[in-house]
């Protein structure tokens, strides 16, 4: 196996695109790939300063190293979610990163903020725990970068995760969920954009470049995570991709070429301001608002040491 460039012994094997590359041709093409899913899709302005949701794992490390070296003004946004251990950790990973490469990392932590981490949110909203942290995660994301100025949040999605999502979109048919799949979601007022520049790169691939290019990163899983039928969906997709090499790519690429454009418009309902926190919603209050609020109201009616409402929710 060569690299297609140089002719040298190469070092990753691209299967999906039926090429192999060595470590420095595979490194340079990796970020070059990133920009042009940037550029094609409009993604960033450049130079632009974009929020990137850093979790510790190597998806976002990667993409907030490649958007720093395209000389995007990229700042880290970790949120500490109080799962033990799992969030103490990939703190740390996180703040050695940016503390490495001199880059700007906020950091939000859920109890300190709202009073309750992850494990106390998911008993209290009676949730399931990733549906709770979900939520969160976004809300606060949109919160940061509304605040911060920040256009656009970068995310580290890549193919094994949209194609994923697109499949259990497809099993159990979800108009509204397909319309809105892509890899950008455009800003509107009070939601600031949405941006996978990642969207098109494997797992595997992601991890090729996290692991050559020397990136330090949290390898366990969330806790939280076993079991949830995301998992099994990519155990399916990688299946049909060892016997058909560039299935998922073609997958979801088949989708949002042929598919999305004629389910846009579909589900979409008129914005409000919730009558909270005042940022978008389709109801009176907020989903975001709403899980808190019942969350307090248990924690007052279970007379919780741990309860300590913050405002705008601690309000009414």
């Amino acid at each position: 196996m060569v690299c297609k460039v140089c002719g040298e012994k190469a070092q990753v094997e691209v299967r999906s695109r039926g090429f192999a590359l060595c470590k420095a041709h595979y490194l340079d093409w990796f970020v070059k790939e990133t920009e042009k899913t940037i550029r094609r899709h409009k993604m960033l302005l450049p130079g632009e300063r974009v929020l990137v949701a850093v979790s510790g794992g190597k998806d976002s490390l990667a993409l907030w190293d490649v958007l720093s070296r395209l000389g995007y003004q990229a700042v880290g946004l970790h949120i500490e979610l109080g799962i033990g251990e799992y969030s103490r950790r990939s703190l740390e990973v996180t703040e050695a990163f940016a503390r490495e490469r001199g880059l700007e990392l906020l950091v939000v932590d859920l109890k300190e903020a709202y009073g309750f981490g992850v494990p106390e949110l998911a008993w209290l909203s009676r949730r399931v725990a990733c549906s709770a942290c979900g939520l969160s995660k976004r809300y606060i994301l949109n919160q940061v970068a509304v605040e911060g100025g920040f256009r656009a949040v970068a995310t580290g999605h890549n193919l094994d995760d949209e194609a994923a999502v697109l499949f259990g979109n497809l099993l159990n048919p979800q108009e509204d969920a397909l319309a809105r799949q892509g890899p950008v979601l455009p800003e509107k007022p009070g939601l600031a954009a949405r941006v996978k520049p990642f969207y098109r790169f494997s797992e595997r691939e992601v991890l090729s470049y996290t692991l050559l290019r020397g990136i330090r990163y949290l390898h366990e899983e969330c806790p939280n995570a076993k079991g949830a039928k995301s998992l099994l969906y990519k155990e399916a997709l990688n299946l049909v991709e060892k016997e058909m090499p560039g299935a998922k790519l073609r997958f979801l690429d088949g989708f949002l070429e042929k598919v999305q454009p004629r389910l846009q418009g579909e589900g979409e309902v008129a914005l409000r301001e919730c009558e909270r926190c005042g940022y978008p919603t389709t109801g009176a209050v907020c989903s975001f608002c709403r899980m808190w609020e019942a969350v307090y109201r248990r924690a007052k009616q279970r007379r919780l040491p741990e309860f300590n409402p913050k405002p705008p929710l601690a309000q009414g």
